[in-house]
């Protein structure tokens, strides 16, 4: 298995566009964003989301659409008298909420449905002629060696054989692509985090699998073939590959993040040290709070780089 040769291209610089890489795009009449609802044809993507600097994607659409509320807060652009419509109303795939040069989107479970989404926003932002922009997927995760409510911010996604890469099946052959992440982005990430001084935060190595039970050597999924020690020599192993986390969907987000030239980082809460267990044992109030964790990272950095880029004009 060979690396894509695309992968060696370095990461766009700041002010760059959003790059597809499809000339069959060029010949098409239209382009349909299906699982938005949107296109080409039938909206004017340029005037709706030229403006774009910064997009949030994340799982579940009731915590995008929280993050929406939260972000208009921070920037001031709060309308307490209307709800924040739903742009992609149109079809039940994804939700997508807008506020000023802040984009937020989910993305549901999983490798193929965050893939998915993101072929149709990376579309999305280039046929709007988007520039400049920074993409954060912000989620939960088990947490290895942490104490639950740590916040991660991921160095490198790895694969469940704790290998930096992400493989895809293209035309019956076997695809291998990097899965680096923005590491400046990541520091300045970090950086904030001291500066709220909230909850603790860490850069870490993430795992990204295709399974939350087996692929994550739980124990409580409907099947099990492994013993308690299996689980524990594998995740001790996990963390010795420098892993601090577990989720579904860091690799191929940062595989596509970094072929399209986004800045990208993946900032994600633990909600529990799965060296001590599987289920997630704590009250839901204390796992909302630790849900909005990473909300809050992020608010702060958007809000900090806005303010940053309102004193340099």
């Amino acid at each position: 298995m060979k690396m894509n040769p695309e992968d060696a291209k370095p990461t766009a610089p700041c002010s760059s566009p959003v790059y597809v890489h499809n000339p069959h795009l060029d010949v098409m009449k239209d382009d349909i964003l299906y699982h938005f609802g949107l296109g080409t044809g039938t909206h004017n993507l340029p005037a709706l989301f030229g403006d774009v600097k910064f997009v949030c994607v994340g799982g579940s659409p009731w915590r995008m659409k929280s993050f929406t509320e939260y972000i208009a807060a921070e920037l001031g652009m709060e309308n307490p008298e209307s709800e924040y419509p739903n742009i992609c109303a149109g079809t039940d795939r994804y939700a997508m909420y807008k506020v000023g040069p802040v984009l937020s989107v989910s993305h549901g479970m999983g490798i193929p449905s965050i893939a998915i989404m993101l072929h149709e926003l990376i579309k999305l932002l280039h046929h709007a002629h988007c520039t400049d922009v920074t993409i954060v997927r912000i989620g939960t995760s088990g947490g290895i060696g942490l104490e639950p409510g740590t916040v991660v911010v991921t160095k490198q996604s790895m694969d469940a054989t704790f290998l930096p890469k992400f493989e895809q099946v293209i035309l019956g052959k076997t695809v291998v692509r990097n899965t680096d992440l923005d590491q400046s982005l990541a520091k300045e990430l970090l950086q904030c985090s001291k500066e709220l001084n909230q909850f603790e935060t860490v850069i870490g190595n993430t795992m990204c699998t295709l399974d939350f039970y087996e692929g994550q050597a739980r124990l409580d999924g409907a099947f099990c073939s492994y013993t308690e020690k299996d689980k524990q020599d594998y995740l001790n192993k996990a963390n010795e590959a420098g892993v601090c986390n577990i989720e579904m969907e860091s690799s191929v987000f940062a595989a596509m993040c970094k072929l399209s030239g986004l800045r990208a980082a993946v900032v994600c809460v633990t909600l529990l040290d799965r060296l001590k267990g599987d289920q997630m044992n704590n009250s839901h109030e204390v796992l909302q709070s630790y849900q909005r964790r990473p909300q809050i990272l992020v608010g702060y950095y958007i809000k900090k780089q806005l303010k940053a880029r309102a004193v340099c004009r």
